[in-house]
């Protein structure tokens, strides 16, 4: 093959793991109600959230996506 050359596999980093969320971060609790931050996904209903991220929600199910436009964007902390 002209143009290629094959060395090899490239060293590569190890990743480092993100922390994942705890249960805590994903509700507001206040005395005998519970409220989620996150929305439900429209298509696979109940007990499925939308991962909320800067610019968009996505359901890691059936990958439905709702774009957040800068005006209604929240602010970070």
């Amino acid at each position: 093959m002209i143009g290629k050359s094959n060395k090899g596999p490239k060293d590569r980093k190890p990743k480092e793991k993100k922390p994942s969320k705890r249960l805590g971060e994903l509700y507001n609790i206040s005395g005998d109600s519970i409220e989620r931050k996150n929305k439900f996904c429209p298509k696979c209903g109940k007990g499925f959230f939308l991962a909320a991220h800067k610019d968009r929600s996505v359901c890691g199910k059936c990958k439905y996506v709702e774009m957040i436009s800068k005006k209604e964007a929240p602010k970070e902390e």
